[in-house]
This record gives structure tokens, C-alpha cells and sequence, in this order.
């Protein structure tokens, strides 16, 4: 007798997900889609394998939204093992080479100082990033080492934790792209002895912290687990929200530019760019709010044209 598989469902939300180690993102993303039995579903920024921490997920609608995050800033909390480096930055990696290490408080504090704000990064060669369309870990795997051009990321907050030689405990801001691993490693070697991280646990993204995350164990678990997504606006709680009235959010949803400042009883934000727009509770989407009151419909929620 064969067995059919149940149907994907239409499932809209955000997964604050705590990812364990040991698991990539995209596996964490398979094994909670099948959870949810959810028929859309993308992460917003990978992980390594090694690291854990904050993982939001989208499902559904919420996947419009995603880029956002890709852009948000992160904060991670790291141990960087001074004194040994290894091929990957990580421990995933082999030994490369150890030093003493012979440090105090005052000399991290000096070194920290240099990180902080705009930096150049080198990426590195375990990476995704492509040359000739082929991932730049396929190379290092092979042996081969790229020339790789610096980067600029910044450095927003870089806090010393606690230092218990040779570990050293940080808390790191940083705008999107930026290696902590790299990071790890450029301040072992500006101490002289080199480093790698021991660990790596992202603790936010943007607005979203590990605050209300949820375990795959506890998804698992769950007897509703739908009712652990955050709303599809969770992504959007940075922008300032607009209330349409019943037509407005009917031309809206058909991509019609409005001009607001002809509907006095509509309350605009005190600033113009990015809002989010609803039609009462009902998420409609994003849109631009520029010169003369004029919102430009950005990306729209998929759902019967008629709001009301």
C-alpha cells in the first residue's frame, strides 16, 4: 500500500530559532519546515555549523520580508582561544600553529580599541563566497589559497566580557557581512600570538534577540507548534506604521501610488522612507513614504484584493 504524503500547508510567520550546534542553517530550516509542514520557508543569513544562537526563519509571506534581516546588523557573543590558530579560524579546523600566550587586561583593551568602527576585513577562504562559481571552502578543501580582496564592515560594539588567559570572552555589533572568525584571528595576531574562536552564539539580529527563540527539541515537542511563529510584521518593528482607511488600502493592494496628504484622516509618520501599512490588525506591506505625502506601494502581503 503506498502512502501519500500530507499537502504542504500556507503557513506565514517568523521561527525565532535557537540553532544548536553542529547543524547548518539550512538543515535547521529543513527540519522546521517538516515540523510545520510548511510549504515556503528561508532563512535570513547562515550560521556556521560550530556557531549557535538566533536563526530567524520565515515562513510563507514573511519570506518577502527576509532581505531585512540579510541587511540587519548582528551581535554575537564569542571565546576566542588566543594562542592557537587553525586552517578554518574555528575549531572545525586543523591546527596550524600555537604561541605563548602573554597578555594582560590593558594590552586587550589597547587592541579592541583598533577594531572598533569601520575596519577592513579579508574573507576567508572556508567562506560560501564564489570565485568562478565555485564556493571558496571548494578551493581551501583542494589545498588552494585565493588572493582575496579586504572588505569594508564595521565594527559598531566590541565589549570585553571577561579574560581568563587563554580564553577571551567578547560581545561584538557588527553590520552585516562581517567574519567573526576573521575577527577572532586579526586580534590574536595584532596581540601576537594569534587565536580562533571556541565558540560563537549569535545573540541578535536587527530588532529580533534570543528573547522568545524556541529549540528544534521544543518545536518538536510542541503540541501547536504554529503557535510559536512571531506575525509576519515582526521583521518590520523598526518601521513606522500607517493605518489606510478602507479605500486607500483597497488602491494599496492594487500597487497604486497615494497621494496622503489629500486624506487628512490618515496620521502619517513624522518622517518619510519605509513604513509598514495596515488595513486595521491586517499587515498589508511595506511601502515608501516620500515627498508631498506620496506612498509608493514596496512589497505587498497576498491576499484578496479587497480589504475590507
Amino acid at each position: 500500500m503506498s502512502l501519500t504524503r500530507k499537502p504542504r500547508a500556507l503557513v506565514d510567520g517568523v521561527l525565532l530559532l535557537d540553532k544548536p550546534e553542529g547543524l547548518s542553517s539550512n538543515d535547521a530550516l529543513i527540519q522546521a519546515k517538516r515540523i510545520l509542514n510548511a510549504k515556503k520557508a528561508g532563512h535570513t543569513g547562515t550560521l556556521d555549523p560550530f556557531a549557535t544562537g538566533l536563526l530567524p526563519l520565515c515562513f510563507g509571506e514573511a519570506t518577502k520580508f527576509s532581505q531585512d534581516l540579510l541587511e540587519a546588523d548582528k551581535t554575537y557573543e564569542t571565546t576566542v582561544h588566543l594562542g592557537v590558530t587553525t586552517t578554518t579560524g574555528d575549531t572545525e579546523g586543523e591546527r596550524v600553529a600555537e604561541a605563548p600566550v602573554q597578555v594582560d587586561e590593558a594590552q586587550i583593551a589597547a587592541v579592541l580599541a583598533r577594531f572598533r568602527g569601520p575596519i577592513l576585513q579579508v574573507p576567508p577562504m572556508y567562506s560560501a563566497l564564489k570565485r568562478d562559481g565555485k564556493a571558496l571552502y571548494e578551493y581551501a578543501r583542494a589545498g588552494i589559497t585565493l588572493e582575496r580582496e579586504a572588505r569594508p564592515v564595521t565594527i559598531h560594539a566590541l565589549t570585553l566580557l571577561g579574560y581568563d588567559a587563554p580564553l577571551l570572552r567578547l560581545r561584538v555589533t557588527c553590520s552585516k557581512g562581517t567574519y567573526i572568525r576573521v575577527l577572532g584571528e586579526d586580534i590574536g595576531a595584532a596581540l601576537g600570538c594569534g587565536a580562533h574562536l571556541q565558540s560563537l552564539r549569535r545573540t541578535g539580529v536587527g530588532a529580533l534577540t534570543l528573547d522568545g527563540a524556541v529549540t528544534l527539541e521544543a518545536l518538536r515537542a510542541s503540541a501547536a507548534p504554529h503557535s510559536l511563529l512571531a506575525p509576519v510584521d515582526a521583521l518590520l518593528s523598526t518601521f513606522p506604521a500607517l493605518q489606510l482607511d478602507d479605500e486607500h488600502a483597497r488602491r494599496f493592494l492594487h500597487g497604486q501610488r497615494l497621494a496622503l496628504g489629500k486624506a487628512p484622516a490618515i496620521a502619517l509618520p513624522a518622517t518619510q522612507g519605509r513604513v509598514r501599512v495596515y488595513h486595521g490588525a491586517q499587515l498589508l506591506g511595506t511601502g515608501l513614504l516620500g515627498e508631498y505625502s506620496i506612498l509608493a506601494p514596496e512589497r505587498l502581503i497576498a491576499r484578496p484584493p479587497d480589504p475590507v
